[in-house]
């Protein structure tokens, strides 16, 4: 019931949103001229860096996989990469790729825990490579982010979202590093996740070297999904700086994936038509295009993850699953492996 309840919300707030951003006729007039000025070779660049993301990604997560001793075929580890990232794009609060992806590994590998913290740590180092790119933007580019009230607000909403994250990073890693976790009480909110953390932490520190090629490869996806969208906003001939644009990225990148709309649909403009325009000097309507269609190219680059799960099927099985089976599963094994820890 609160999964439905939440999805209606999303959902709500994405058509106001969308309402919000687009019922200016005049700025649908300029949109439409826009549109016909750009230059789409940008765009074709656009997917060919969204396609950098996509193979960095991989990259992490074989490494990832092979430090947890599980060697899958090519076409079986990439089938169950692209499905991840369909289903993190078209499945609502941006984790539904993350239960497939658990899910489908399960199956295809005897080791039940080493699956689980491959797919765990992956988005853990995911977050860390963008706490430190957005950390070392906003040192270079605070004052020049802050000099408007409306971008201040948005700057202040990523600050504290950044906040919360590192401390919660850091609380993991105080109760990991002194092996706190089985003292707390059975009934902890997050305590299964936290045993599971606290033994990804300890491999993945032990096998140091193939972590930090992780943390590279997440380095190379997330300056890789701002050169998406910074060619998109040159396919509409918006020239800002580089190191503008990018330090405007993650202030986009982290309120967009909150649970708050439907993919981020709505949120995407309003955040690019307040930072671009208010910051840079692009037009109202060329800075929410700039957000619908990088999401566009994200969609395109993402929609071969679905035709590869019609035709995937895991080892032993007959059919697809339902998703809340899945993530039932996927829960009950979780809950077994803590056990046992």
């Amino acid at each position: 019931m609160k999964k439905i309840l939440l999805s209606l919300v999303q959902i709500t707030v994405t058509v106001a949103v969308l309402i919000w951003v687009f019922h200016d006729p005049n700025k649908r007039a300029q949109m439409g001229i826009a549109l016909r000025a750009a230059d789409y070779r940008w765009v074709g660049f656009a997917v060919l860096a969204y396609g950098m993301v996509e193979a960095a990604a991989a990259v992490r997560w074989q490494i990832l996989l092979k430090v947890q001793g599980i060697h899958l075929s090519v076409p079986r580890m990439t089938g169950l990469f692209l499905i991840g990232m369909f289903y993190n794009q078209f499945l609502p609060g941006g984790t539904g790729g993350d239960i497939m992806k658990t899910y489908l590994l399960l199956k295809e590998t005897p080791k039940k825990m080493g699956g689980l913290l491959a797919v765990m740590f992956d988005r853990v180092i995911g977050l860390v490579a963008l706490i430190s790119i957005t950390g070392t933007l906003i040192a270079l580019r605070y004052d020049w982010l802050s000099q408007r009230p409306e971008t201040k607000r948005l700057l202040w909403i990523l600050l504290a979202v950044l906040g919360s994250s590192v401390l919660g990073l850091l609380t993991s890693f105080v109760i990991s590093g002194f092996n706190l976790v089985h003292r707390l009480p059975v009934r902890f909110p997050g305590r299964e996740k936290l045993i599971e953390l606290s033994a990804a932490y300890h491999l993945y520190a032990k096998h140091w070297p193939g972590t930090l090629f992780a943390f590279g490869a997440s380095l190379v996806a997330h300056l890789s999904t701002f050169a998406t969208f910074l060619c998109v906003a040159y396919a509409f001939r918006a020239r800002v700086p580089v190191i503008d644009f990018f330090a405007v990225m993650p202030i986009e990148r982290t309120i967009s994936a909150l649970p708050i709309s439907f993919a981020g649909v709505g949120l995407r403009e309003k955040i690019f038509q307040i930072m671009l325009h208010g910051l840079c000097g692009v037009p109202e309507a060329v800075a929410v295009l700039i957000g619908s269609m990088s999401f566009l190219v994200i969609l395109a680059c993402c929609v071969p993850g679905g035709f590869v799960y019609f035709f995937y099927k895991p080892s032993g099985q007959i059919g697809h699953v339902k998703l809340h089976e899945m993530q039932r599963e996927v829960a009950t094994l979780e809950h077994e492996i803590s056990e046992k820890e």
